[in-house]
């Protein structure tokens, strides 16, 4: 390798890449001449024999122009170079290159035109390049020339002139931003004067400006600040959305509505609009009753601001609980008003705010909006239960803090009045049934009534125990609808709606008040909790009616005093005003004028309806209109009334009985005086309502002290009474006015059936039925124990008896001429019929009782001729025949003194007489059949026929049948 290089140094040569560096550019592009291309062209052509010398040309040779051939051939000589093999090595790349040049050499022909042509052209762009750079450089000359005498002075003319003008746009941006900073002055006056919307513009526009220019750095302190001043905008906005939760105004609540629209807070600003009206709830109770607290207090102590709400509700005294308590409900009031108004302006806005948008540009705003009207909707319409719930609870906490039980009855209804009014508007506000009001008024009510009855009954027993029984008149077309106590049931008032405003209703001045709530009607002015202090005169008769014993109300009650001053309360001793004629009272009539009035009206008493009742009928009437009253206001105790309604009729038929009607000799006759109803009944009072431990029986059993206090002493009679005087048949006046009083209050209480009906719960009804089924229906019964008593001692049945034991009846003809003891019982009778007539010119003797009366005297008196016909030792059929002489002689004078049909037990007496001419198996069926007679009657009858009709051996068999019937009774 060496050798060949050393070689071709000394010859000249070059290598290839050399060679090609050393021509021009011109040169590396020598094109053969003419003879090398026609040698070429006369060298032999095979065409296939030149392409495949071609083809074995290495591939290497067709690389980049930068690869060293020399070096290649050079690498792959072997070491041990053989001049033969190279040789032939090198003949063959000749013969390569020759075949290579004469290919090259034929394209060259090929495209010589085309060579010549182009060649031209990039002389002609030599030249053309040539002139360009003669230009150029006198261009360069003449723009040095143009510099130096007018471009610096023109752009230096330009940029002053941009110069200015940025420094215009930064005045202008300083400017804006000095304006930006003194924007919390007109933040603060519009904030002062409540510009809500337009605050929050302004701040809401600075803030934008602000964040154009926050490439100044003083801009980021700005945009601290009016954050700063934003936040405390929306505290404000909220201390002004508090405001709205007391007193609503609608220009006040619409600017903070549009500045929390403003703000894109609007179910924010719903979220704490309930917290504040929660608030507002707490804080104006709590305001309200520590004032009364304090007020009482008299100190300036401030404990009381410490304390709980629950625990101040405890100090409120008893003459500051009502004002407190409507002062609280007209507070709640304002609060529930402004919750009301507010719901009326989110509907009115709503309506405007439903209308279509013009274009679809708004979509998306339309649809949040939508959104948020929505969710206002909903959350005002579950926080109406919400604020509901946290009134009662308040309330309830205020109602409960206070025993109520020593209150006056016209305070109490007072109280049922502005609770039932409390529980309207929780009715109308939210349609809600005021649970938890009526469970905490139904407990102090409870409360309150058992107390308030248990009084009343020992008031009852009080003036039972000083009632003379003296009758009490009145007009002819009394009723209790008359009396104060009843004046509610004429209004039509439902038992759900408080008193004071169904005489609202009422008003025939207002008929369309009566279509209108509370809250339309108080929506601008007034309070639906003011009427009840303002015109507490006004609405007496109907809410605050008097109580019967204590109140100047009697003044206008319907009787008229005749009886003992010292048994007879002032206020009762007043003339009767007719309510519904407005008749004047007779005040000053003298007592002398009253009492001869009263014989000559009693005188044609068969024809006078006038009720007969005393003073203490009229306070148990009263009494029960007075419960009723507390029961239409308050129905959920409607059950607890109404027990003890009924239990002011059972002590007054209890007291009634034992006054009059007791008497065991009677009682243990056998007549059945007394039904088993009326037994039942008089057993069930003594039981559950008189205190048997008081009235000092000893028994073995006692009740537990819960029971006994909810028991009364049995009452006991006035001795200003007398019931032993044959002169004015055993007290039969004072019976008579005593027992017709209580036949009287049962009626009275039939006509209020259907009312308390409706006021009782579904579940308890039956109570109601069964106390009218079997108490009220029962007072007519006690006519006859009480009236027998009369009847037993108005004649002297045992004289005629003795009168009958001196007659002869085993006479043997028929006589004509009947005995004297029958004239002897007539005159009796005629004596008694005179004395009832004396009585009726007292007091008007009803016709049922004067049957009654009639009723007793003949079943007596039948009764006793019966007995006399018994103790006869020996009688003929000439003696039966007197017998029968002697009843009929009295059925005829008696017919003519009572017009009682038929004469009660005439077939008692006539089967008695008949029963002698009877057989033996006649005489047996008899005594099987007629279980009315006693044994003795029956023994007697079977001894008197023996030897007549009837043989010893069949007297016998008889007197064995009577013992049977008699034995199962031992």
């Amino acid at each position: 390798m060496q050798k060949i290089k050393s070689l071709m140094a000394r010859q000249g040569l070059k290598s290839p890449q050399e060679s090609m560096a050393d021509l021009s550019p011109v040169e590396n592009l020598r094109i053969p001449s003419k003879e090398e291309l026609r040698e070429l062209r006369e060298q032999p052509i095979d065409p296939q024999a030149e392409q495949e010398i071609i083809d074995s040309i290495e591939e290497v040779y067709y690389s980049s122009d930068s690869y060293d051939m020399v070096q290649h051939e050079l690498q792959k000589l072997p070491p041990e170079l053989n001049l033969q093999d190279l040789e032939e090595h090198r003949d063959k790349l000749k013969r390569q290159q020759s075949a290579v040049s004469k290919r090259v050499a034929d394209l060259i022909l090929e495209k010589q035109p085309a060579y010549v042509k182009e060649l031209e052209r990039v002389t002609s762009l030599q030249t053309n390049l040539q002139l360009a750079a003669v230009i150029c450089t006198n261009a360069r000359r003449q723009l040095s020339v143009s510099k130096e005498g007018f471009t610096e002075a023109s752009l230096g003319l330009l940029a002053n002139q941009r110069r200015r003008q940025l420094l215009t746009g930064l005045l202008k941006s300083l400017r804006t931003i000095k304006t930006l900073q003194r924007t919390d002055v007109r933040l603060s006056e519009m904030l002062e004067e409540e510009d809500y919307p337009g605050a929050i513009q302004l701040c809401l526009e600075c803030q934008k400006a602000a964040s154009t220019f926050k490439h100044y750095s003083c801009i980021s302190e700005l945009n601290s600040k009016l954050q700063d001043t934003l936040e405390q905008i929306e505290e404000q906005l909220d201390v002004a959305l508090s405001k709205t939760c007391k007193h609503f105004d609608m220009a006040h609540y619409t600017k903070v509505q549009m500045a929390y629209s403003l703000l894109g807070k609007t179910q924010t600003a719903m979220d704490q609009l309930h917290m504040h009206f929660t608030q507002a709830i707490h804080n104006t109770v709590f305001q309200v009753v520590l004032g009364y607290v304090e007020l009482c207090a008299g100190n300036a102590d401030t404990k009381f601001q410490k304390m709980q709400y629950k625990d101040l509700c405890t100090h409120i005294t008893p003459d500051s609980y009502i004002p407190c308590l409507t002062d609280l409900c007209k507070a709640l009031w304002e609060v529930m008003l402004s919750y009301h108004r507010t719901m009326q302006w989110h509907d009115e806005h709503d309506r405007e705010e439903t209308t279509p948008a013009p274009d679809g540009g708004g979509a998306s705003e339309a649809d949040d909006s939508a959104v948020d009207r929505t969710y206002v909707k909903k959350k005002l319409e579950h926080g109406l239960s919400r604020i509901w719930q946290d009134v009662q609870l308040k309330v309830k906490v205020y109602i409960l803090g206070t025993d109520m039980s020593t209150f006056k009855y016209d305070d109490f209804i007072v109280v049922l009045d502005v609770i039932s009014r409390l529980m309207q508007v929780g009715e109308e506000f939210c349609g809600s049934r005021s649970e938890v009001l009526q469970e905490s008024i139904k407990r102090q009510s409870v409360n309150y009534f058992k107390n308030y009855h248990r009084a009343r009954l020992e008031e009852l027993r009080m003036f039972l125990e000083n009632e003379t029984w003296e009758l009490c008149p009145v007009k002819s077309n009394f009723s209790i609808a008359q009396l104060h106590e009843f004046k509610f049931m004429g209004h039509g008032r439902s038992p759900s709606v408080s008193p004071s405003r169904q005489a609202a209703a009422a008003a025939a001045s207002r008929p369309a008040q009566e279509e209108l709530s509370l809250f339309m009607q108080f929506t601008q002015e007034g309070n639906p909790f003011e009427r009840p202090i303002e015109n507490r005169e006004e609405d007496m008769d109907d809410v605050l009616a008097s109580n019967g014993y204590e109140s100047e109300e009697l003044e206008k009650s319907a009787y008229q005093d005749y009886d003992s001053d010292s048994d007879v309360a002032d206020e009762l001793k007043q003339d009767y005003v007719d309510e519904q004629t407005g008749d004047a009272p007779l005040k000053s009539v003298p007592r002398e004028t009253m009492r001869g009035r009263k014989k000559s009206d009693y005188s044609l008493s068969k024809s006078s309806n006038a009720p007969i009742l005393t003073n203490t009928t009229l306070n148990v009437i009263r009494l029960v209109g007075k419960y009723m009253q507390m029961m239409n206001i308050l129905k959920p105790i409607a059950f607890d009334v109404i027990h003890c309604v009924s239990q002011l009729f059972d002590y007054y038929l209890y007291a009634v009985y034992t006054f009059f009607g007791r008497n065991d000799m009677y009682e243990s006759s056998g007549l059945g005086l007394i039904s088993s109803r009326l037994r039942t009944t008089l057993n069930r009072i003594q039981e559950n309502l008189i205190d048997v431990e008081s009235l000092g029986e000893t028994s073995g059993v006692h009740g537990p002290v819960e029971d006994r206090k909810e028991k009364v002493p049995s009452p006991h009679l006035s001795q200003m009474v007398v019931l032993t005087n044959g002169s004015t048949l055993y007290g039969l006046a004072q019976r008579v006015v005593a027992t017709e009083s209580l036949v009287f209050l049962a009626e009275q209480f039939d006509s209020l059936q259907s009312h308390l009906d409706t006021m009782m719960p579904a579940a308890k009804k039956p109570f109601l039925q069964q106390f009218y089924s079997q108490t009220v229906s029962t007072a007519s019964e006690l006519r006859k124990p009480i009236y027998w008593i009369v009847a037993a001692k108005a004649i002297d049945y045992e004289q005629m008896l003795l009168l009958m034991a001196g007659v002869k009846w085993d006479i043997r003809e028929i006589m004509s001429q009947h005995n004297v003891y029958v004239d002897v019982l007539l005159k009796e009778f005629e004596q008694f019929n005179k004395r009832l007539g004396d009585v009726s010119r007292h007091v008007r003797i009803p016709l049922a009782v004067s049957n009654v009366l009639w009723e007793h005297c003949i079943r007596l008196a039948n009764r006793t001729l019966v007995e006399g016909y018994a103790n006869v030792k020996k009688c003929s059929n000439e003696g039966r025949a007197l017998m029968q002489l002697d009843f009929q002689q009295f059925l005829m004078k008696l017919e003519k003194m009572t017009d009682l049909r038929p004469i009660p037990d005439k077939e008692f007496v006539e089967t008695y007489i008949k029963a002698y001419y009877l057989t033996e198996n006649d005489m047996e069926q008899f005594i099987k059949n007629h279980r009315e007679y006693s044994m003795k009657q029956l023994a007697n009858l079977v001894n008197v026929c023996l030897g007549s009709h009837i043989n010893k051996k069949a007297r016998q068999k008889l007197l064995s049948a009577i013992d049977d019937i008699d034995r199962p009774k031992r």
